[in-house]
């Protein structure tokens, strides 16, 4: 595994800039949709059009490498990122109830497709961690394909649109689920991340030993 192409990499997808703040704030504005409405297709492609797990690999890479650095601007990322979707998101909830597309009773009546958002539980985590893996293992060896199914396989951008929905509309409740999953999803895949990582510097140094 090259150490510094891994760097490299996640230093490009990790860096706060206007492209990630404008996939990031329309696959959170996507998955409102998709909330309100309860379609698991919005979802899906919500999740897909994120581009959160960049900086959730430059953190986990950051912590295996020592990269104070490269854990800031990662962590910068993920968090102005995630506020400030969610903050439009807010706006766009308001905005969308004014005109009549949205209404609060959607947001609160049965959603069998979409509950699970709000709803965390150990599969939330166990799912994270199992993505944070496959997408760690994604990068380290440029089969850049799979990070489409680690992106739809975690819940970080729905659960976020969850969130600003329920905020906008005083729902406590699923704003706090929310947020739950939101913070379990991001916490299981920069563990499992960094756990790849330590894993594959210790093969990679056996291998070197003993070849």
């Amino acid at each position: 595994m090259l150490w510094e192409g891994l760097t490299e990499a996640t230093h490009e997808e990790s860096t706060l800039s206007v492209t990630y703040l404008a996939f990031i704030t329309l696959a959170t504005m996507i998955a409102a949709c998709g909330v309100v409405l309860d379609n698991a297709v919005l979802i899906v492609g919500a999740m897909a059009v994120g581009p959160e797990f960049g900086p959730l690999a430059g953190i986990s890479t950051a912590l295996v490498r020592r990269r104070p650095r490269l854990a800031l601007r990662s962590l910068t990322a993920l968090l102005v990122g995630f506020a400030a979707a969610m903050a439009v998101t807010v706006g766009f909830t308001l905005f969308m109830d004014a005109v009549g597309l949205f209404q609060r009773s959607a947001l609160e009546g049965s959603r069998p497709n979409t509950a699970f958002v709000y709803a965390p539980d150990a599969f939330s985590f166990i799912v994270a961690l199992l993505a944070g893996v496959a997408g760690t293992l994604s990068l380290t060896s440029a089969k850049s394909g799979a990070l489409v199914g680690v992106a739809i396989s975690v819940t970080t951008v729905p659960a976020a649109a969850n969130a600003a929905v329920a905020l906008a509309y005083g729902d406590t409740g699923q704003t706090a689920g929310s947020a739950e999953q939101l913070l379990l999803n991001l916490a299981g895949i920069v563990l499992a991340g960094a756990l790849t990582l330590l894993a594959q510097k210790y093969l990679w140094r056996r291998r070197r030993q003993q070849g």
